[in-house]
Order: structure tokens, then C-alpha cells, then sequence
């Protein structure tokens, strides 16, 4: 309960904050598609949210943008890092409960409801788990747009004819677990960075 607890909490927060930039640099988009909100039904995906509770994960809807109202690639790039970015801010305020020794490490809860400082500390994975993940530079992630936006203009173009097998790349990545057991190359890539970020929000 507390991993789906957690997820539906970082989803919201991190599609609501491409929404919110978006609004902010201009494109009126995520306001008329009614995702300018914190509430949770208007960010969750149906098979998404089902499979946070069958499976322990899930994604969100995307939130739609005109790239004509972001000024270009940079505004893209924004508006991607935005939904990384308030999932390391989210985890803070939940890490400086253990940091201040507020909370204990460990101590499980029952079979229905977490304790509190299983769902803090989950909360805090969970949004270190999906900032590293989605900054992963391939389409769909947003680390595709942050990519693009941070390359000079000229090398857009290349950039995007290879983001366009970025989903196959992806899933390709996610599967090979299946096929090669014991090797994980998703979890190689973003094991390091979701370790350094935990050593740093819970100081341990």
C-alpha cells in the first residue's frame, strides 16, 4: 500500500508540474485539457493506475503541450525537467524527517496501512526512482526533451531521427531481463544516481 500510496503521489506531482510550466512560459494547452490540478484523476492513466496496485508500478497521463508557445526546443526542455525536478523536491521534506531524526529507519506497518516512516521512506524512493528514470535520454522520458533542448540547434535534426526508435530502444532495455537473466541494464544506468541521491537526502 504505501509503494501505491507513493506513486500516486509522485505522478500527480510530476505531471502537474509539466503542466504548471507550460502554463507559465505560455501555452494555454494544459489548462483547457483540465491537467493545471493537483487532483489525481485528472494525471493517473486507467492501465497505469491499475497496475500500481497489481504490480507496484505505474505511469501517468502525459500532459499534452504546443510547442509553438515554448520559444523552441528550450521551452520543451523546461517544461520536460520540470516533472523530474519536483519529484527530488517532493522526496526532500519526507528525507529531512529521518535527516532531523523525526522518524526512525524501518518499522513496517500492517498488512492494509504502512507506517509512517515506511511511507515517508517509500515516498522518498519512489520520487528518487522516478526523477532518475524519466531522465533517462530516450523517447518518451523526458530526458529525451532535456537532451534536445541542451544540444546545439544544429545537431537537432540526428538527435531526432534516433529519438524516433527510442521507445523500441526502451523496451528493449526493459526486457532484456527476461531474456538474459541476472543482466539489467536499466537498473546499471540508474542505480548509481538513485543511490547518490538517497545518500544525500537520508544521509545514508
Amino acid at each position: 500500500m504505501a509503494t501505491a500510496i507513493a506513486f500516486v503521489l509522485a505522478i500527480t506531482i510530476h505531471e502537474f508540474a509539466h503542466a504548471f510550466t507550460a502554463t507559465q512560459l505560455g501555452d494555454p494547452t494544459p489548462r483547457r485539457q483540465g491537467r493545471l490540478t493537483l487532483n489525481p484523476v485528472a494525471h493517473l492513466d486507467p492501465l497505469g493506475t491499475i497496475l500500481i496496485f497489481l504490480a507496484g508500478f505505474g505511469w501517468g497521463k502525459p500532459v499534452n503541450v504546443n510547442p509553438f508557445y515554448l520559444g523552441g526546443t528550450r521551452g520543451m526542455a523546461l517544461v520536460a525537467v520540470a516533472g523530474p525536478l519536483s519529484n527530488v523536491l517532493l522526496a526532500i521534506p519526507f528525507a529531512l524527517l529521518f535527516r532531523l531524526n523525526l522518524l526512525p529507519f524501518g518499522g513496517g506497518g500492517g498488512r492494509l496501512l504502512p507506517s509512517l516512516p515506511e511511507l515517508a521512506f517509500t515516498i522518498v524512493f519512489i520520487n528518487v526512482l522516478l526523477a532518475v528514470f524519466n531522465l533517462i535520454p530516450l523517447a518518451p522520458l523526458d530526458g529525451s526533451s532535456v537532451l534536445i533542448g541542451l544540444l546545439p540547434s544544429n545537431s537537432g535534426a540526428g538527435v531526432h531521427r534516433i529519438q524516433q526508435y527510442g521507445p523500441l530502444i526502451l523496451m528493449g532495455l526493459l526486457l532484456i531481463p527476461f531474456v538474459v537473466p541476472g543482466f539489467h541494464p536499466i537498473s546499471m544506468i540508474i542505480g548509481p544516481p538513485i543511490n547518490f541521491l538517497l545518500h544525500l537526502l537520508l544521509g545514508r
